[in-house]
This record gives structure tokens, sequence and C-alpha cells, in this order.
């Protein structure tokens, strides 16, 4: 699913002809968008098979102001393909409303290890696009009505996650902050707010180095 470009000021997100042509294969871009500022590919609902919501979700009319990592604590796949990405989002939402018995996936959005990026709640992708709603969420009390929660795929306490999922999710939230605004300092982890291991001590100890990767992208 393509983005219009006019939704996104014009900036170009990755420098340089070696980093653009690496990010494109990657399907960090669009293609024959190099040379300006594109949101990253972003898989909906509708792609990866979700099941409808068990209730009603909420849309709100203002902006995200926090951006909060989290890791799914499953198993580090070595199944990098889109395929296995679209299950892990289909399991992720299944446990989540059979198991916890919520409404629909917890999380706005998720990042497989193979760097693919999905939409996790319903409606999260469209009020993204806006840059002035957000669903409300079911990813940290307290934040569920202002943070876009970002699950990455995999368990990441004593192993950091692998580069083309890190790389992916540098751009990915690159462009929510471009969307909503969000200043880098407001990118923060699962444990910040909330008594928990997530996002894993190696990868919240790789936050400041999110943080200023998105910072580079952004100027």
């Amino acid at each position: 699913m393509a983005f219009d470009i006019g939704q996104v000021p014009r900036r170009t997100f990755l420098r340089g002809a070696a980093g653009v042509s690496a990010a494109a294969a990657a399907g960090l871009v669009l293609p024959g968008l190099a040379n300006a500022a594109a949101a990253p590919r972003i898989y909906s609902c509708a792609e990866w098979g979700a099941r409808p919501p068990a209730d009603p979700l909420t849309t709100l009319d203002h902006p995200a102001n926090r951006v909060l990592i989290h890791h799914i604590d499953c198993p580090n796949s070595t199944d990098y393909s889109l395929e296995h990405a679209f299950q892990v989002a289909r399991d992720d939402q299944a446990d989540h409303i059979d198991n916890n018995g919520w409404s629909d996936t917890g999380q706005h959005f998720t990042v497989s290890r193979g760097g693919y990026r999905l939409e996790g709640r319903h409606g999260s992708l469209d009020a993204l696009r806006s840059g002035t709603k957000i669903v409300r969420a079911a990813h940290c009390p307290g934040q569920n009505d202002n943070a876009i929660g970002i699950e990455n795929e995999g368990t990441y306490m004593q192993v950091a996650p692998p580069k083309a999922q890190f790389d992916s999710l540098v751009v990915f939230v690159a462009y929510v902050c471009r969307q909503y605004g969000i200043p880098v300092k407001e990118i923060k982890g699962h444990r910040d707010f909330y008594n928990t291991d997530c996002p894993g001590d190696k990868l919240y100890a790789m936050l400041p180095e999110l943080q200023s990767r998105v910072a580079a992208l952004l100027r």
C-alpha cells in the first residue's frame, strides 16, 4: 500500500546514493522515490489477514506525543520472510484477543525480524497518515491514548535485534515522529512507564542510538 507523498514534507530520509540503494533493496523506501521523502512500506491489517476487532475501537481526535518501543517476547525466528511476518501478526492478534481479552492487537504497529512493518490495531495506519489522530490501544497502561506502541518481533534481553529489523525500526520511527511532530526525546521504552523487562535489556540499551539516528533522518 503506497502512501500519498504529499502528506510528507519534502525532505530526504536517507542521504547518499549508497544508503538509498541499500534502503530501496530492503524495502525501506518506495521504488522510484529515492530522491524525495517517502513514507515507508507498512502492511495493513487487510494485507496480513487480520480478524475483525472483537469490540468497537476508539479513534481519538488528537495526535500522538510519544513512541513506545516494545518486544513481543517471542522466539527469535530465523525466518525473515514476509509470510512469516504476516503469521506473527496473526498470532499476536489471536493471543491478544483470545487470551488477553482485548478488542484487537494491543500495539499500533509491529516490526518483524526481517524488517517488515505491519499495522497492528485496526485504524492505526489511517490515523498515522492523518498525523492528527491516534487509535486508543492496549500496549501500556497510562499510555494508550497518547503513545504509538511499536512491537518488535523477538526477545531482546540477551541479544540485539537483527540489523534489518533495527534499520527498519529507525526509518519507521522517523516517519511516525515526522507525521505527529514528536520530539526524539519522546522515543521511549515500555519499561519507562510500566514495571516490565520490555523491550529487553539489549534493545532498551539501543534506544539512544535509535533517537540519534531518527534525529539525523529528520534534519
